[in-house]
């Protein structure tokens, strides 16, 4: 038994459109770049029959959520940046989850006021946040897109009731935690059949996913922010002792903001604001390293990755200390990326050793720093995809639903998972991204958008949680500034250090010369290497896209080329 991969049948301008896929590929008219095969096949196929790209990016969420249900889905949120071709304008629509109006600051303390372990604190009914997920899509196909919710609903619903191929990815995920799994009846039965976790090559049915999906089509999202999904989502979080209400649900607000930009030689560099943390502190990340003229040091030496990992403490040390959500902290923009206070910061590298510890800055009008917070614990994952269409309208997309499988509990009788976003506040009080009622955690989504003489040249974001942050940063560097070409950016190893008195996380492909060097120098790393991201990139050339899917998943590109001008 297969799944279906072509789900629903073309028009006739669909059946002009050459399709090219692997994990590099080119296109003249359209391109979708996923983790998933069967998601990206979904969003090409709506490109080709005439849909734009937010038309696409939304359909290809969905179907991530079917393909990758442990990762993204409805029951999570995310930040979608949008360039209107036409209008020349970049947009971002926030769809963070949110607090609910019971939450309290101290609600991830124990009795003796210390924070709740992580393990323990993220399956946790008070760390379910309101999702976001279906009110930004709803919102962007609206306003941007071309194509009815119940049309790029369509391929995720017969995904689900058909079937989607275990990946390797999903069939390491299942295995990693399968005792997390088991803890939840619904969870076990779809995911460990007969207590054993699904392999490569089988086939995960969703039939529970696919009605859910089809409630959604015919009565739009108010069947789960004021309807029947959602009444079963909330009685899930009070049962696993949160306070959530369907008014929480009733009341959930997007926003829909202005990006914030950076430079990088003759390059802008657009991304999210804040509560995402990515874009600021990826643009101070390299706005530290162009001050340190990075470039004069060869793109594979030991010091160029002590520069990368000197600035990511600079920039995590400023991130922790003052960022949080926008509508309860004042972040002080104008500041953060000011060049005199970023040559304050590249001063504090020394080329010769690890100096620890790194404090935060003082960054003009920002209220004085607090210690250093607690990093957010576990391995969180995450989806994200970039497209492209043939009128130039370009999407970078990131959703999730925060660790692995969320909280672990999937929606009995709906089918998806609970996400465990509001682990991501600082579990102490008094701080910017301490929990407060309405509130959105801070995030490390970073969907970007670059662009050279006002036209775009790059579109690209990753999954990874703070790693995100350092993956983003670290490709644009060896697009920007080493000039490498997309392949070869994506698939050099990358480090992830956000501590400097931390064991950094590294890359199989990073060479032991490298490292010895760099402890050398006071570094420190962890046993063994683990990936750090998923970076894929849409490179626009004119009226030419290739797309690239890092080879750390199990991505693939899509490019579009209409066999005749319509």
């Amino acid at each position: 038994m297969t799944a279906a991969l072509v789900l629903f049948a073309a028009d006739a301008a669909a059946a002009e459109v050459a399709t090219a896929i692997g994990p590099i590929v080119g296109g003249e008219d359209g391109m979708v770049v996923a983790s998933s095969n069967e998601a990206a096949r979904v969003g090409a196929q709506i490109l080709a029959e005439g849909g734009n790209a937010v038309d696409a990016a939304v359909a290809i969420q969905f179907a991530l959520g079917v393909a990758e249900p442990g990762f993204s889905g409805i029951g999570g949120g995310g930040f979608m940046m949008i360039y209107d071709a036409e209008d020349d304008v970049v947009t971002v629509v926030d769809s963070r989850e949110r607090a609910p109006a019971s939450a309290e600051p101290k609600m991830f303390l124990n009795e003796n006021g210390e924070p709740i372990p992580f393990a323990e604190r993220r399956t946790l009914g008070v760390a379910i946040g309101v999702p976001g997920a279906l009110a930004g899509a709803e919102y962007a196909r609206a306003e941007f897109g071309t194509r009815s919710l119940a049309d790029l609903l369509a391929p995720s619903i017969a995904l689900a009731d058909h079937g989607v191929i275990v990946s390797r990815l999903m069939a390491a995920s299942l295995v990693e935690h399968q005792p997390f799994l088991a803890a939840n009846p619904a969870a076990s039965a779809l995911f460990l059949p007969g207590g054993k976790p699904l392999k490569i090559g089988q086939l995960l049915v969703q039939p529970e996913l696919a009605d859910t999906l089809r409630l959604i089509a015919a009565e739009g999202i108010d069947a789960f922010y004021r309807g029947p999904i959602g009444e079963a989502f909330v009685a899930a979080v009070q049962a696993a002792g949160g306070g959530m209400t369907m008014s929480d649900l009733d009341h959930y607000q997007i926003t829909v903001d202005d990006p914030v930009q950076g430079r990088y030689g003759d390059y802008e560099i657009v991304t999210a604001a804040p509560p995402s943390s990515g874009g600021l502190t990826v643009l101070q990340f390299l706005d530290i390293l162009e001050r340190l003229d990075i470039g004069q040091y060869p793109f594979d030496s030991s010091l160029r990755y002590h520069l990368v990992m000197k600035a990511m403490h600079l920039a995590f040390a400023d991130r922790n200390a003052y960022l949080g959500d926008p509508e309860f902290v004042d972040i002080p923009l104008t500041g953060w990326l000011a060049p005199k206070y970023i040559q304050k910061r590249a001063a504090m590298v020394d080329l010769t050793e690890n100096t620890c510890p790194v404090p935060p800055g003082a960054i003009a009008g920002a209220a004085p720093a607090l210690a250093p917070v607690e990093l957010m614990n576990g391995d969180p994952q995450t989806t994200h995809v970039n497209v492209a269409d043939r009128w130039g309208n370009l999407v970078a997309f990131t959703v999730t639903i925060e660790q692995h499988y969320g909280t672990g509990r999937l929606l009995p009788g709906y089918g998806f998972f609970l996400n465990n976003e509001l682990t991501d506040f600082d579990p102490l009080p008094g701080r910017p991204n301490s929990p407060a009622p309405d509130k959105r955690p801070l995030s490390s989504m970073a969907p970007t958008l670059v662009f050279q003489g006002g036209e775009p040249v790059y579109v690209l974001g990753s999954p990874g949680g703070p790693r995100i942050i350092s993956a983003v940063a670290q490709v644009l560097l060896d697009l920007l500034e080493y000039g490498l070409d997309i392949e070869q950016a994506i698939a050099k190893p990358r480090i992830y250090s956000a501590l400097c008195n931390e064991k950094a996380r590294w890359e199989s492909d990073l060479p032991r010369t490298v490292r010895d060097e760099l402890e050398a120098l006071g570094h420190r790393f962890r046993d063994k290497p683990l990936e750090v991201g998923d970076v894929s990139v849409i490179a626009v050339d004119g009226g030419t896209y290739v797309g690239v899917a890092d080879p750390r998943r199990d991505g693939v590109a899509v490019g579009l080329t209409r066999a005749e001008d319509d």
